[in-house]
């Protein structure tokens, strides 16, 4: 079973330009991997650029064969076209729940947040701030 993310970073706007992430999107697996490869505005950009992606860091192809490197398996390789999603605002962004993600990313002022989605009170859904472990995968 999947544990879904999305990823995604602020503009200078407030926009936030997002895209889907399918397999182990917790903070301890996620979370490390996005501080530890995508750490500057130009990597987050260019990992967003892809669009939906069923991992941003592996070296594993959709039919289970090891690739020649490591990074993101975009959907487009298997021929779909699911690019970056624009939020108006932080609040849209973390009601924007299109694959029942669980964890939201958000590079921010150089540094990743990640918020666990909790359900939805009243229409809108909560969240907590969770933190990302340090260390490297």
């Amino acid at each position: 079973m999947a544990t879904r993310a999305r990823i995604g970073i602020q503009n200078d706007d407030g926009t936030i330009r997002s895209v889907y992430h399918h397999w182990d999107g917790y903070p301890d697996w996620l979370g490390r991997a996005l501080r530890q490869h995508f750490n500057t505005v130009d990597k987050v950009n260019t990992l967003i650029d892809g669009g939906d992606m069923s991992s941003c860091y592996t070296n594993l192809g959709f039919n289970n064969e090891t690739r020649e490197t490591t990074g993101p398996l975009y959907y487009s390789e298997r021929g779909e076209n699911v690019p970056a999603k624009v939020n108006t605002n932080f609040d849209n962004y973390m009601q924007y729940n299109n694959a029942s993600e669980e964890f939201y990313y958000l590079f921010l002022n150089d540094e990743w947040k990640c918020y666990f989605l909790r359900g939805e009170m009243s229409g809108y859904p909560t969240y907590t701030e969770q933190v990302i472990p340090e260390g490297d995968l």
